[in-house]
């Protein structure tokens, strides 16, 4: 099936925005759902249905730069997704400098197109999708590189500058949530997506864009082959206490300005969990002995 919604752009040539603006329908996709199963690993993420949108009216040049984008109710209302997963989209585009976003009711405010994806932009644009097949060894080694170097670069700040040079709120508040109790405590599925989320976390922290944006092109594969581990684990509930001590291990580490320590953390975590999930010891990136299998 098939949902439409109205489109407006403004135009911008070379002599600056044009006044007039383009009203046309367009097509859109509702989103396919999820798997009967529930599987994680095969069922589309709501922001990458966003992001693929996005992508493909860019592509085939439907969307130039000076366009601006429906506004988050629209897009969420016609694609049939929640406003959140179309800021998470708009977030990744605009890490990326494909678009600029201004809050405010104005004609420059919402999301303008300023670029269009080309080279090293639509690869990363594309690894939202090609993350799905890469082998999960080199996911994991991958990680390893971007996390500890992370963790170690927001230690380093601390101890040059003190704590109140980072803010760890959001990583703090994710933690809360994966060690709720009771009825809020979380599924195995839902744990190990606050997971990757407190690691996405960290590099938002770090303030570094360029790692922030490969973490966020990861983290459905980083998701997949976390949630197919735990179907060899031997407890989920002893596993799920060791990675809630590791988590708060790390922030300690980073809290207390010790690089060293932050590194160490943020690596047994990830080693430990793949190790015990059954997929051995990570081999480094680009060792052509790196064998580990694909898990979905």
């Amino acid at each position: 099936m098939w949902s439409y919604h109205m489109c407006t752009t403004e135009r911008m040539d070379d002599r600056g925005p044009a006044m007039s603006h383009t009203t046309r329908p367009l097509a859109t996709p509702v989103p396919a759902s999820p798997p009967a199963d529930g599987s994680a690993a095969t069922s589309p993420r709501a922001w990458e249905d966003v992001l693929a949108h996005i992508e493909s009216r860019l592509v085939s040049g439907d969307l130039a730069p000076g366009d601006h984008l429906p506004s988050e109710r629209t897009l969420a209302s016609g694609l049939g997704v929640s406003r959140s997963s179309v800021r998470e989209a708009l977030r990744v585009l605009e890490v990326l400098g494909l678009l600029r976003t201004q809050a405010g009711s104005g004609p420059e405010s919402g999301a303008i197109i300023i670029a269009r994806p080309s080279g090293g932009m639509s690869s990363l644009l594309r690894l939202q999708v090609a993350a799905q097949g890469f082998r999960v060894d080199d996911v994991v080694s991958t990680r390893l590189i971007l996390e500890t170097a992370v963790a170690a670069q927001l230690a380093e700040r601390v101890a040059l500058a003190g704590a109140a040079s980072i803010d760890l709120t959001a990583a703090t508040e994710i933690l809360d949530a994966m060690e709720a109790t009771g009825e809020r405590e979380p599924t195995s599925p839902e744990f190990l997506a606050l997971d990757a989320q407190f690691h996405f976390s960290l590099a938002e922290a770090a303030g570094n864009d360029v790692i922030a944006a490969m973490m966020t092109g990861l983290r459905n594969s980083i998701e997949g082959y976390s949630i197919a581990g735990a179907r060899n684990l031997a407890s989920w509930s002893s596993t799920a206490t060791r990675l809630k001590r590791e988590h708060r291990s790390i922030i300690r580490a980073i809290e207390a300005g010790d690089s060293h320590a932050a590194r160490t953390a943020v690596t047994g975590h990830i080693t430990g969990y793949y190790a015990e999930a059954g997929f051995g010891q990570p081999t480094p990136l680009g060792s052509p002995t790196a064998t580990s299998p694909n898990p979905k």
